[in-house]
C-alpha cells in the first residue's frame, strides 16, 4: 500500500502523519512529495530539543539511523523558522487563495503533535509545539476571513522550491523609533553579560564615526568596510545586537532607516536555479537603508542554490555599498568555512565579533529578568535550583544560552500552573510566586497524581 507521494504507509504515529500530509497536499492541488518533505522538515524542528528525537524521526521517515543523524539536524535548521511562522506550502496555498489552506493547516497541526511527542520530550518542548500549531491555523484563517487575496508570510512572495514567478517584493519595513546613538549605545550596555561583544561595538562606532567626521573636513579616509560575522551559540543576543548596530549606523548617518530584516537560507534560496538571484535580491531591496540579517549563513555553502544566492548577495553589497549592511551569523567553525568560500564574502567581511556563552551568574540574570517581566517572583531557594541546573548543563556548540533560560521559565510556569490545579481561588503571591519544585524534573500531567517521577 503506497501514500499518494508514493511511498509506503507508515505505522508510526509520525510516519501516518507525513503519509496524511501528502494525501492532504494532492486533494488541495501541491506537490505530494514536497509536501512530505516539507513536513519531515517541520518536524525535525519541532522535536529538535528532545534527547531521543533522532532515532525517532529517522524511523519514521525511513532514513537508516546509522548514517542519518545528520539529516536529522540538517532538516530541523533548515525550517527553524517554522516554528514561529507558515511553511512555504502553506504560505503558498494562503497567497493563491486556495480554499484547502485551512485543510493543509490542519494536516500540518497533525504532523506536529506526532514530532512533538518523539524521543522524551519536555514540558516546555509539548508548550511550543502548540504555539507552532497555532501559529498555522491562525494563518490559513486569517486568509480565509480576508476580503482580498493578499500575499502574506513569505516576504518575497514565493514559496520555496515553487515553480511560480517570484512575486513583486513588499515593501521594506518601517523605520523603527530613531534613537540618539547615546540611547541606542546605552541599550547595549544595558544588556546582560556580552563585555567582549559590547567592546567591539564601541570600537566599531567610534571608528565609523571619525571615518565620517573626516570625510566631511574633506580629509582622505579609507573605505571601511561595515559588514560583520557574528559567531556564537544560540541564544547569545545576536539578533539583538544586529537590530541595536542597524540603528547604531542610523544615528552615525550611515543608513537612512536603520531597520533590521532578519533571514535564513529558506528566505533566499528557491528551488531552482535563476530563481534563486530574484529572490535573493527581493530581499536585499527589503533591506535597504537597515540591516540584512542572515542567521546560520553557512547554509549557504551546501550546494548550488546556496552559492548562487551567495553570488547575488555579492553583487547586491556591491551595488548597494552606501545604503546596505549584512550582518552572517551562525556558529564560529562553519562561518569561517562559509566566508572563505567566496573571495566577495571575505574582503566584505573583515571583522568578526564573538558572542559568548552566557556564565552561570548571567544566565541566572536573565532567567529572573524574564521571570519578573512576565510577573513572576522567583523564591530565592528556586534561584538557588536554577544556579544547580546551569552548572548541570554541557556548555558545548549549540547550548542555547538565554534560550536554555527561556525553556527553563516556560516549563517553570507549566508546572506552577499544574502545582496549582486543585486550588480553585489562589492568592495573589500563589499566582506570582515560583518555588524550587517548579524547576524540577518534569512532572506527569497525563495523571491525576500530580507525582514527579
Amino acid at each position: 500500500m503506497t501514500t499518494d507521494g508514493g511511498g509506503p504507509v507508515s505505522t508510526t504515529p509520525l510516519g501516518a502523519a507525513l503519509d496524511a500530509l501528502a494525501a492532504t497536499a494532492t486533494a488541495v492541488g501541491v506537490s505530494a512529495p514536497a509536501a512530505r518533505t516539507e513536513g519531515e522538515r517541520l518536524a525535525a524542528a519541532v522535536a529538535e530539543s528532545s534527547p531521543g528525537a533522532p532515532a525517532d524521526w529517522l524511523t519514521a521517515t525511513a532514513r537508516p539511523t546509522s548514517t542519518g543523524f545528520q539529516q536529522f539536524f540538517d532538516a530541523a535548521v533548515s525550517a527553524r523558522r517554522w516554528r514561529s511562522s507558515p511553511t512555504d506550502l502553506l504560505t503558498e496555498l494562503i497567497t493563491t487563495g486556495n480554499p484547502g489552506a485551512a485543510r493543509y493547516a490542519e494536516a500540518l497541526a497533525a504532523v506536529v503533535d506526532a514530532a512533538a511527542a518523539l524521543g522524551d520530550p519536555s514540558i516546555s518542548a509539548i508548550a511550543a509545539a502548540e504555539g507552532t500549531k497555532a501559529v498555522h491555523r491562525s494563518a490559513a484563517a486569517g486568509r480565509d476571513k480576508a476580503a482580498e487575496p493578499t500575499a502574506q508570510g513569505d516576504p518575497t512572495g514565493e514559496a520555496a522550491g515553487s515553480a511560480a514567478t517570484p512575486a513583486e517584493a513588499p515593501e521594506a519595513p518601517e523605520a523603527p523609533e530613531q534613537r540618539t546613538l547615546e540611547e541606542l549605545l546605552r541599550e547595549l550596555d544595558d544588556l546582560t553579560g556580552l563585555t567582549r561583544v559590547k567592546n567591539e561595538i564601541h570600537r566599531q562606532t567610534e571608528l565609523l564615526r571619525i571615518e565620517r567626521l573626516r570625510a566631511e573636513a574633506g580629509l582622505t579616509s579609507p573605505t571601511l568596510t561595515r559588514h560583520l560575522v557574528f559567531v556564537g551559540n544560540p541564544g547569545t543576543g545576536k539578533t539583538t545586537v544586529g537590530r541595536l548596530v542597524a540603528g547604531i549606523y542610523r544615528a552615525l548617518g550611515l543608513l537612512e532607516k536603520g531597520h533590521l530584516v532578519e533571514v535564513d537560507r529558506s528566505e533566499l534560496v528557491a528551488g531552482y536555479l535563476g530563481q534563486t538571484a530574484e529572490k535573493t535580491t527581493a530581499v536585499v531591496q527589503r533591506a535597504l537603508g537597515g540591516v540584512l540579517f542572515i542567521d546560520e549563513a553557512y547554509a549557504l555553502a551546501e550546494d548550488q542554490y546556496g552559492r548562487e544566492a551567495v553570488d547575488t548577495l555579492v553583487k547586491d553589497m556591491e551595488d548597494h555599498r552606501d545604503d546596505l549592511v549584512v550582518i552572517v551569523a551562525g556558529y564560529p567553525g562553519p562561518m569561517a568555512r562559509f566566508v572563505s568560500t567566496n573571495p566577495g564574502l571575505e574582503s566584505r567581511f573583515a571583522r568578526t565579533i564573538t558572542f559568548e556563552d552566557y556564565s552561570g551568574d548571567e544566565l541566572r540574570q536573565i532567567f529572573e529578568s524574564m521571570a519578573r517581566a512576565a510577573d513572576f517572583e522567583p523564591e530565592p531557594a528556586t534561584l538557588e535550583r536554577f544556579d544547580r541546573l546551569a552548572a548541570d548543563q554541557v556548555r558545548g556548540e549549540g547550548f542555547g544560552n538565554g534560550r536554555w533560560a527561556r525553556n527553563v521559565l516556560d516549563s517553570a510556569i507549566a508546572r506552577h500552573a499544574w502545582r496549582l490545579r486543585d486550588v480553585e481561588r489562589p492568592t495573589l503571591d500563589q499566582l506570582r510566586t515560583l518555588v524550587p519544585e517548579d524547576l524540577e524534573d518534569v512532572v506527569d500531567i497525563g495523571t491525576d497524581s500530580g507525582a514527579t517521577p
